[in-house]
């Protein structure tokens, strides 16, 4: 079954069982009239709201107001630096963990979730703590857990993990036969019948 073109998509429920790049979503917003910005199932979300009520516009959640007036861009950081409510990952917070961890320092998913956290704590305990979590690389069975978001990184792992003797040419090759098929809610995820796409 071959996936419709939008405009023979009358239903939210419908346009959530295939497959959209963040590219066709932007178009399918700009065309109809719905902001375009955001992120991947942001997009996923408005459009299917709009499918699903009259073409209209998705209210935006209310924000959480946060307390601290700390200014993350531009405040001299410190090992005493507590984190706040309003804590930003931008240049300035890499710029000070790289001067402070010997080894090369990478804001993955795990560290950011853990400062947001833990307010009140200050940098030096998160240093502490991307040391902790770094060290689980050690254990030769750790595996970094992959965004929602990130379909094709995860359907990588389960195809490779299943299929060790496969290329990743294949992995594509099976990736781009398998997004084009019907799922239960847009997201691809790696089957053993996969081998049997033709």
């Amino acid at each position: 079954m071959k996936r419709p073109d939008f405009e023979n998509i009358k239903s939210g429920t419908e346009f959530n069982r295939w497959y959209w790049l963040k590219e066709e979503m932007v178009v399918i917003c700009k065309k109809s009239h719905l902001p375009s910005n955001g992120r991947k199932f942001e997009l996923r979300d408005r459009i299917m709201f709009a499918l699903d009520n009259n073409g209209k516009i998705k209210p935006k959640p209310n924000k959480v107001k946060t307390k601290s007036k700390f200014n993350w861009a531009k405040s001299e950081l410190t090992l005493k630096t507590k984190i706040t409510d309003n804590v930003s990952f931008g240049p300035n917070f890499r710029r000070f963990m790289k001067s402070q961890i010997v080894n090369s320092f990478s804001c993955n998913s795990d560290f950011m979730v853990w400062v947001k956290a833990n307010e009140g704590k200050t940098l030096e305990n998160a240093i502490q703590k991307y040391y902790q979590l770094e060290k689980r690389k050690e254990n030769p069975e750790f595996k970094r857990e992959i965004a929602d978001n990130n379909m094709f990184n995860q359907y990588t792992r389960d195809f490779m993990e299943d299929n060790p003797k496969q290329s990743l040419k294949n992995v594509r090759k099976y990736w781009l036969l398998k997004k084009q098929l019907p799922t239960k809610n847009g997201f691809v995820k790696y089957e053993k019948s996969d081998l049997e796409l033709k």
